[in-house]
């Protein structure tokens, strides 16, 4: 199989498909790989690294896309690259659909595969292709939310450990999974007082013990959030329904009782954002203020790191990755049920339950598309 890894495009999105060693792996398995030229410069792949791992450089991203039998990314194509898919090709990268239905309808309209590694599973029920950048954006969340606190930045003035006779910064965690459990652990290192909300009590108890009771755990509540917000400083948007758009559960009205000054990350941005008044930033320009609380919403939090994140990403997807090459897209998705789960899209098919409701769209079953 030839596989293309063409440079991302997003704004500041400096990961790369792909790494030299990846890369080094589908060619011992006797795949072909094309890269386009630079792809990974910026965070350290030199094109030297990719050409003596055995891939071929490719100055044009159109010829990449011509050429590759599946196409390798980082982010969702934008729609230049989602006009450039074609039917018998797939797309193998995050989509985040549910909230996107642009890069939805063009999609379909390609005729193309594509697997979302966002809904990818495993037998344990977990995501273990959005965990890793789950974990890098749960723990910059609160790199982020601290910096932004700095008066400068416009936030309250407040450290988020405070010092000796002053106390520490209130940090609100609402959702306990991944990000959640990242985050808690950056601001209760930090020195913050940490309170983590989550709608599962078994869940609770592991976050009680993981912590030790070093860490506030609460159920879940509208009467908790409103609450909980309040008093705090900075609040963490760690909520995740796999495929689906995200709850909105910090609302208009909540912020309005909240301090002057306060932050309020959200990670669940790529899916649509659980806070109400969230929309889409960038890196270039990561903040806004409603109702005097300072908003953090970048869509691609983990492209900040782009070397920890490509590397921590690539040892996720690569052993996925190459049974799509090794057998093929169709034999590998209905030998694996956990990698047919990433199946959102299929020759013009929504094959992924959550898209379709969030966008009206038919159902088709994965398996179903897949053997028609």
């Amino acid at each position: 199989m030839l596989i293309g890894v063409p440079k991302e495009i997003k704004n500041h999105e400096y990961r790369v498909g792909l790494t030299p060693a990846a890369v080094k792996e589908f060619i011992a398995h006797g795949h072909d790989v094309i890269v386009q030229t630079n792809a990974g410069t910026s965070i350290g792949f030199s094109d030297d690294q990719y050409i003596s791992a055995g891939a071929q450089m490719i100055a044009s991203p159109e010829e990449i896309f011509a050429r590759a039998d599946m196409i390798v990314k980082v982010k969702e194509p934008q729609p230049n690259e989602c006009k450039m898919l074609r039917k018998g090709q797939t797309l193998y990268t995050y989509l985040h659909l549910a909230p996107d239905p642009v890069q939805t309808e063009l999609l379909i309209a390609s005729g193309a595969t594509c697997i979302a590694y966002e809904t990818v599973t495993d037998a344990r029920g977990g995501l273990p292709l959005l965990a890793p950048m789950s974990e890098v954006a749960g723990r910059m969340s609160i790199q982020a939310g601290a910096h932004h606190l700095e008066k400068a930045q416009g936030g309250s003035g407040t450290l988020l450990g405070g010092v000796p006779g002053v106390a520490p910064a209130e940090v609100l965690v609402i959702g306990g999974g991944v990000v959640g459990t990242q985050a808690a652990k950056m601001a209760r290192g930090m020195g913050a007082d940490v309170t983590i909300l989550d709608r599962s009590i078994p869940r609770l108890r592991e976050l009680d013990d993981i912590f030790g009771g070093t860490v506030k755990t609460v159920y879940s509540t509208v009467d908790a959030i409103e609450q909980y917000s309040k008093q705090a400083d900075l609040v963490i948007g760690a909520v995740l329904i796999p495929g689906a758009a995200a709850p909105k559960l910090l609302t208009r009205e909540h912020l309005k009782n909240m301090k002057d000054g306060a932050v309020v990350v959200d990670v669940a941005i790529d899916q649509g954002g659980c806070f109400e008044t969230s929309k889409a930033t960038t890196h270039q320009e990561p903040t806004y203020v409603v109702d005097g609380v300072v908003h953090y919403c970048v869509a691609n939090m983990p492209g900040g790191v782009a070397r920890t994140s490509t590397m921590a990403l690539n040892n996720a997807t690569l052993p996925f990755g190459l049974a799509l090459a090794n057998k093929g897209p169709k034999q590998a998705m209905l030998e694996n049920p956990h990698l047919l789960n990433g199946l959102n899209v299929h020759e013009g098919k929504v094959t992924y339950q959550a898209v379709s409701d969030a966008l009206g769209y038919e159902y088709v079953a994965p398996e179903v598309a897949l053997q028609a």
